[in-house]
């Protein structure tokens, strides 16, 4: 089963005229990228123009785009600057805590407001932020897909922030500082963000031992668009640690305040 209908089936009834915010939240390689593109554009085809304000003029048609998370990933520089004044691992980007919540909160605000916006570019092979010559200039959005791994999670209980869940936590944050530090991210700046949304959909993996493999396959392909070298093996493993908890906890408590969640198998096709 294809996600793109459901998810437009289930989506479009909540659109009206004001600017529209749409979570998709999903584990690394299960397709939310190519399904917010998609979806945006599809909308975009079939949108009718609404009627300005006071329903005079018919407005000259709606816009679309999708956006990643990880555009919004902070500079490389201050991510180093966190690793040094908080914890080590706060310089590998991805998890709570290593975006630039401020600018999101911008583009957010032009948009409710219906002015002119720019949304900003991540290079992950270059692991920097792109600068903002290369970001993308919309006049408006009317409906904005924010898709990204992180999308809606909520914070763990404290108890469950004790023993690591893998090598990477129990090697090189023995002491919980930088998963507390995450939760505590969780807890504050971004549930803030998340209050924004309008709605919040989730592509559930099947379990964790697929995500690896499914950000496998979306390094190699990205290296092969790019023609540049992407992460070795044990790079990879050791990146996906990074996720690892979060990744399990979103599984396990998202479908709880999702609006709506689609259940994939191992070939991202919808199951449930």
């Amino acid at each position: 089963m294809d996600a793109l209908p459901r998810l437009l089936d289930w989506l479009l009834p909540q659109l009206g005229p004001r600017p529209f915010v749409l979570g998709l939240a999903g584990a690394q390689g299960s397709g939310k990228s190519t399904l917010a593109a998609r979806s945006a554009e599809r909308w975009a085809d079939c949108a009718a123009p609404l009627p300005a304000a006071g329903g005079a003029v018919p407005a000259a048609g709606r816009f679309a785009a999708a956006v990643s998370i990880d555009d919004f990933y902070l500079p490389k520089s201050r991510r180093q600057a966190l690793a040094a004044r908080i914890h080590p691992l706060l310089a590998t980007r991805g998890p709570p805590g290593t975006h630039d919540l401020p600018l999101l909160h911008d583009v957010l605000s032009r948009i409710r407001a219906g002015r002119p916006v720019a949304l900003p570019v991540f290079d992950k092979l270059a692991d920097d932020r792109l600068p903002p010559q290369h970001w993308r200039r919309f006049d408006r959005i009317d409906l904005l897909i924010l898709e990204g791994w992180c999308i809606g999670l909520r914070p763990q209980p404290a108890s469950a922030l004790v023993a690591p869940i893998n090598s990477l936590e129990a090697s090189e944050d023995p002491q919980a500082r930088w998963r507390t530090h995450i939760n505590q991210a969780l807890a504050g700046p971004y549930a803030s963000l998340w209050n924004r949304l309008d709605a919040l959909a989730l592509l559930a993996a099947p379990d964790w031992d697929m995500v690896p493999i499914w950000r496998a396959q979306q390094e190699a392909g990205l290296a092969r668009a790019t023609g540049r070298k992407g992460m070795d093996t044990p790079a990879l493993t050791r990146f996906c640690a990074h996720y690892e908890r979060l990744t399990r906890w979103q599984l396990a408590d998202t479908p709880h305040h999702a609006g709506l969640v689609l259940r994939l198998d191992e070939a991202r096709r919808v199951v449930a």
